[in-house]
């Protein structure tokens, strides 16, 4: 999807989820990647993380690209084009996960939903991510089989790193993780045959020439693993550069708080105005007036953006 030419050009993504209309944090991560972007004179993809079928619908796919449009947040390859949504790159995620098998990275566990629920925190809602001490992990052979016999499909999770991954972040600084000390290892494939957000995102990015991702602090626990499994597939990890969070006091903000919806928002105000109060919340303006995305790009600097989370 990217050509030889394009090596050295800085390569960002939007990637939503169209399980929801947007919210006031979403925008801001949003506004932030298009930033970055922008003022390195980069291509911006726009790709949908759509791999639950259950969640995701058409209604707010059209409504995130209107919301992005209606800001003036452009993007230069993607959405329409269906290659770009994850339901339509199955096969992709099939082939990495086989690599990972061939190379003995992953196993399959047979818990329980509440039980991989019980230690696991989650990247995007309903999403489990990571399992410390899973016991699958150290099944003996005539156990597996009687398992396999058995009528529960099961998952398959990666076998985390047991080693120091450093990298980093472009806002928050160096981040040293050890992905089997802290977390263990975390679903790749759900029981139903869903792929899961770690593994899908990380081909995506590798497989797209994503150099650059810009998303929400909740997730900068995420790119050491990301980092670790992209170079596991082959690739070249991207940089990443985290967000503050908009919360509300009781945690960050949910697609489910509609009076922080763009669709509410859009009835309420012009888009000038929504990015000039976002400018004021992150730091990259210190006063609240209404401004236009590319008046924003001509002094952007992210040690302006506030590294504590913004409380509404």
């Amino acid at each position: 999807m990217r050509d030889a030419m394009d090596e050295k050009q800085t390569v960002g993504r939007f990637a939503p989820s169209p399980s929801g209309y947007l919210h006031l944090g979403n925008l801001l991560a949003m506004l932030l990647a298009w930033l970055d972007c922008r003022a390195q004179n980069g291509k911006l993809i726009f790709r949908l993380e759509d791999l639950d079928p259950a969640r995701s619908k058409r209604e707010y796919i059209e409504a995130l690209a209107g919301d992005l449009r209606w800001l003036g947040l452009d993007w230069d390859e993607g959405w329409p084009d269906p290659a770009y949504a994850q339901s339509a790159r199955t096969e992709r995620y099939e082939a990495a996960f086989q690599l990972l098998r061939e190379r003995g990275l992953c196993y399959p566990c047979w818990c329980s939903r509440a039980e991989r629920l019980a230690a696991a925190s989650a990247p995007a809602p309903g999403e489990e991510q990571f399992d410390p001490g899973c016991r699958c992990a150290r099944l003996s052979e005539a156990e597996r089989e009687t398992l396999w016999a058995g009528a529960r499909r099961p998952a398959w999770k990666l076998r985390a790193p047991d080693r120091e991954i450093c990298l980093t972040d472009g806002h928050y600084g160096p981040i040293r993780q050890n992905p089997a000390r802290e977390g263990g290892d975390f679903v790749i494939r759900r029981s139903d045959g869903v792929f899961a957000y770690q593994l899908a995102v990380s081909v995506d990015d590798m497989e797209m020439g994503v150099t650059r991702v810009v998303r929400g602090r909740d997730l900068l626990d995420s790119a050491p693993r990301q980092s670790w499994l992209i170079q596991s597939l082959g690739g070249t990890a991207p940089s990443y550069c985290h967000t503050p969070l908009i919360t509300d006091g009781s945690g960050k903000l949910s697609k489910r708080l509609g009076s922080l919806s763009t669709q509410v928002l859009r009835r309420e105000t012009r888009p000038e105005a929504l990015l000039g109060r976002l400018a004021f919340l992150s730091g990259l303006r210190d006063r609240e007036e209404p401004t236009a995305a590319r008046e924003l790009l001509a002094d952007f600097d992210w040690k302006k953006v506030k590294t504590e989370d913004i409380r509404i």
